[in-house]
């Protein structure tokens, strides 16, 4: 029993980064083409557009083009990792968080994270090339190609861009604003729900015969719901802002993506925004509100495969405990 609920917390871990990584990624894709496409008459707010929209990219284009970009965020993830890991060994910012923690501790944290974003940024920025690029223009991409582009960036050589691209220092603050506030609201979350999860499974005590099962259930879905819940909420929250980041991000590199109103053409992306403000101000005059939430639907239909994962996940693991025991 010991090995076999070791062998399904790293199980039940797998299904939750499958989905998060690799099941997920066409939804991270069509959310960020709407994101950036500010032509768009259809700003796909339900997940209904959006799985519409996907059909005709797949039938068009073929199923590569909903997975552009997957190899790439995987570097970018590798990379922020790495930056923190190293940046934490090398200064007095602490990686985590002790119990008795005080105010100096959690600035501390808060600007590795932020500092660590804004390292990361430069990569960020290729891998968001490669999600929204259309796979109709685009000859393959290697899989160092995000690591090579970001190290171009920094050092003003490789691709051509157009004299609208922004400098890295007006990117720093968005990107380091979203990145730290994703990380604080999705903290707070996951706490809120854990604390919660706990505090109801400490009043129902299982049954004898249900109790190896039912222990395992509740070492391991407390921790996934609340993550779950943590990155929907921090992702809902930061959306509008989201989309900023990516236009900024995307402005003067001289993508071309895919037209998300119609599935097939393509469209350039030429937006002379001159910074953070300037680009809220532009999206609310010229798209209003909803604007900030094109490609919405995308989300909606990202988190229910999370669901739906989590629930076969909870399905398949429960039948294997009673089989066995």
């Amino acid at each position: 029993s010991e090995q076999l609920n070791r062998f399904a917390g790293f199980g039940i871990g797998l299904a939750s980064l499958f989905t998060e990584n690799v099941l997920a990624h066409p939804c991270i894709v069509l959310r960020r083409q709407c994101q950036v496409n500010y032509h768009a008459r259809n700003y796909h707010l339900t997940p209904f557009t959006i799985v519409n929209i996907m059909y005709s990219i797949n039938k068009t284009q073929g199923p590569r083009a909903l997975w552009k970009g997957m190899g790439s965020t995987f570097i970018v993830q590798g990379i922020t990792l790495g930056t923190e890991g190293i940046i934490s060994e090398f200064t007095p910012l602490p990686r985590e968080l002790s119990h008795k923690w005080n105010l100096k501790q959690i600035g501390g944290h808060l600007l590795l994270k932020g500092l660590t974003h804004v390292i990361a940024m430069p990569f960020y920025s290729a891998s968001l090339i490669e999600t929204v690029q259309s796979e109709i223009i685009r000859d393959n991409p290697g899989i160092l190609d995000c690591v090579k582009e970001g190290i171009g960036r920094v050092v003003g050589m490789g691709v051509p861009h157009s004299k609208r691209l922004l400098p890295l220092m007006v990117l720093t603050f968005p990107t380091a604003l979203h990145g730290v506030l994703h990380y604080v609201i999705s903290s707070i979350v996951q706490k809120l729900v854990l604390f919660v999860l706990k505090r109801d499974n400490s009043h129902n005590l299982p049954s004898e015969s249900s109790t190896s099962v039912q222990s395992m259930l509740d070492a391991y879905f407390p921790e996934l719901i609340a993550s779950f819940a943590a990155s929907l909420c921090a992702d809902v929250m930061l959306y509008p802002l989201e989309t900023v980041l990516h236009r900024l991000h995307i402005q003067g590199t001289r993508t071309i993506i895919d037209n998300t109103d119609l599935g097939y053409e393509v469209l350039p992306i030429n937006t002379q925004y001159e910074g953070m403000r300037d680009c809220i101000n532009t999206i609310k005059r010229e798209e209003g509100m909803l604007g900030f939430y094109k490609g919405f639907g995308a989300v909606i239909v990202q988190y229910t495969l999370h669901v739906a994962v989590l629930q076969l996940t909870k399905i398949i693991y429960s039948t294997l405990l009673q089989n066995v025991s």
